[in-house]
């Protein structure tokens, strides 16, 4: 890769600063994307010495982390309660286009964890999978309840938990979150 290459990715991933979440931070700051990224890459990379994950490519599943969601530099962030599967193809389909220009190796790289991502079969996948979701419920939790919307109570005890079940760690954290969520709602 070329450094202009480099720097053209950079720049592209660089809006994903500036591109914001639906959810507001602990000090009533937007959230962006890039933060979230940050964060499940951090979750992935504190994981790695937990028993459970030594098996796992936890190298992998930070790559998968930081990748995510670069298509939303494209189209911008469409909260999951919104987004049709007409904003996921046109999503998918401007990240692709992009990846295609990419030099060989990056190029390779990128279209295999994408597609490792999108099969949600490997184990590092499904740890990617379950990290983005709740790495979201943590942030609602981190936010002042006004930000919240109405479906978002019940929302926030329901979202991830299908992600979490192959994992006996991550089922207990999305336990702890949920009593969090319950004690921030007063449920």
């Amino acid at each position: 890769m070329t450094p202009q290459e480099l720097l053209s990715i950079l720049q592209r991933a660089g809006k994903l600063k500036t591109t914001y979440r639906h959810c507001f931070t602990e000090d009533d700051r937007r959230e962006s994307v890039a933060d979230h990224s940050w964060r499940i890459a951090l979750m992935a990379m504190l994981l790695s010495g937990e028993e459970e994950f030594r098996r796992a490519d936890m190298d992998k599943v930070i790559r998968m982390c930081l990748i995510h969601d670069l298509g939303e530099a494209f189209t911008g962030d469409i909260p999951t309660f919104a987004k049709s599967e007409k904003d996921a193809d046109i999503e998918d389909r401007l990240l692709g286009d992009w990846v295609d220009s990419f030099s060989e190796a990056q190029r390779e790289e990128w279209k295999a964890l994408l597609a490792e991502m999108d099969a949600l079969e490997t184990v590092e996948a499904k740890i990617y999978k379950a990290l983005d979701k709740l790495e979201a419920v943590i942030s609602h939790n981190e936010s002042d309840i006004s930000t919240w919307l109405p479906l978002e109570y019940d929302l926030q005890l329901t979202y991830g938990r299908e992600n979490v079940q192959f994992s006996e760690y991550l089922k207990a954290l999305k336990a702890d979150i949920d009593a969090w969520t319950r004690e921030k709602t007063g449920s």
